[in-house]
């Protein structure tokens, strides 16, 4: 019996470790990367430590070099995110996970028009607020393209970026 009870409260404690501060947010992600400057961000909790990130994003014209180079990039990205626990923090965690993104670059240059496609793993830290409906996080997204990318370059680009996100 008392390897039951002391089985019992181990579960509930690792239950309580791994618990999310919430279930649904969403929200805008200002990304670093070559096909999403900014975005929206969808994140759904699907068990406690594990989520899963869909985000909608666009590069508009002369976000880069400042004048209207006629180079327009759109993006659907998803993820999974594995949260641990950072020390005592209520409501802060780090993550780690992959994904995969579709670009479409939108030009009248052939040689840098068409889709992209990459997979990435994915690393960060997710922060909920404890008294409001906000959630902050951070990620890098370093991407390997299959298909031909921005640029016409096959292979890796970085991402990065920030996400605030309204939690329900």
């Amino acid at each position: 019996m008392k390897k039951l009870m002391l089985a019992f409260v181990a579960v509930l404690f690792t239950a309580g470790v791994f618990a999310q501060d919430y279930k649904n947010s969403i929200g805008i992600r200002l990304g670093g990367g070559y096909y999403d400057v900014v975005g929206v961000a969808f994140k759904t909790f699907i068990s406690a430590p594990g989520a899963l990130e869909f985000d909608l994003g666009v590069r508009p014209s002369a976000s880069y070099s400042g004048y209207n180079d006629g180079i327009t990039n759109m993006s659907i990205s998803g993820a999974y995110q594995h949260h641990f626990p950072i020390a005592n923090i209520s409501g802060f965690k780090w993550f780690v996970g992959g994904g995969a993104v579709i670009a479409n670059t939108f030009t009248d240059y052939d040689d840098l028009s068409g889709i992209s496609v990459g997979i990435f793993p994915t690393g960060g830290v997710d922060y909920k607020l404890k008294n409001a409906p906000f959630a902050f996080s951070a990620d890098v997204r370093p991407t390997a393209h299959f298909v031909k990318s921005y640029g016409g370059i096959n292979g890796f680009l970085f991402n990065g970026g920030v996400t605030a996100r309204y939690v329900f």
